[in-house]
């Protein structure tokens, strides 16, 4: 059965915050300079909109370490992520995209054949191809960042961003405090931002 935030029981997501919290991902502030190098909002679904991410409570977590270790050596910086049942999102500042869109196509591999493997399902078409959009601005930079951390919120798994274990927003709460979180909130508001890219596909 996917995994749903919504359906666990106090302790278990009480489990899942401390197991955010041991592993520390660390949110790494805005690139110095602006924003005209190389800072790509990446994103990919599974086909259909399936939660193959979300089987289980253990394949997210497992999941959410390999997506940032695939994105370590060939980032400068991941500014925002968030990784749902069904896709995930990142905000980074790469030296060559290519080879950041290799590193996700090899770990779209290695999932697919695990999972494939696990649900004996050899063959199943698991991954879209990742998408890749160019930060042309400060305000496309927030906008989007606040986009990545109300994900979990917009489609109804949480009700507040820190609440959803598997994204950056605790860290960058932690870092930027509060107030200046919701001034940038109020400054780069959403409105259509995003629309009908994580919609299921017809």
């Amino acid at each position: 059965m996917p995994y749903l935030w919504r359906k666990l029981t106090t302790e278990q997501r009480a489990s899942l915050l401390a197991w955010r919290k041991q592993r520390h991902f660390p949110w790494h502030s805005p690139p110095h300079g602006g924003f005209a190098q190389g800072t790509y909002h990446l994103t990919a679904a599974c086909r259909y909109h399936a939660p193959h991410i979300g089987h289980s409570a253990e394949q997210m977590g497992d999941f959410t370490d390999a997506l940032l270790a695939a994105m370590r050596p060939v980032t400068t910086g991941i500014h925002a992520w968030c990784v749902l049942p069904n896709h995930y999102h990142l905000l980074v500042s790469v030296p060559d995209l290519r080879s950041a869109i290799r590193a996700l196509g090899k770990l779209h591999g290695r999932t697919s054949f695990k999972w494939n493997q696990e649900e004996q399902a050899r063959g199943r078409a698991v991954w879209f191809a990742a998408a890749d959009r160019f930060m042309r601005s400060n305000a496309h930079f927030w906008a989007t960042l606040n986009y990545i951390h109300h994900n979990p919120v917009r489609h109804g798994y949480v009700r507040q961003w820190q609440e959803w274990p598997y994204s950056s927003a605790q860290e960058y709460l932690n870092t930027v405090r509060r107030e200046e979180a919701e001034r940038i909130w109020r400054e780069y508001p959403l409105e259509d931002y995003g629309a009908g890219w994580d919609e299921p596909e017809m």
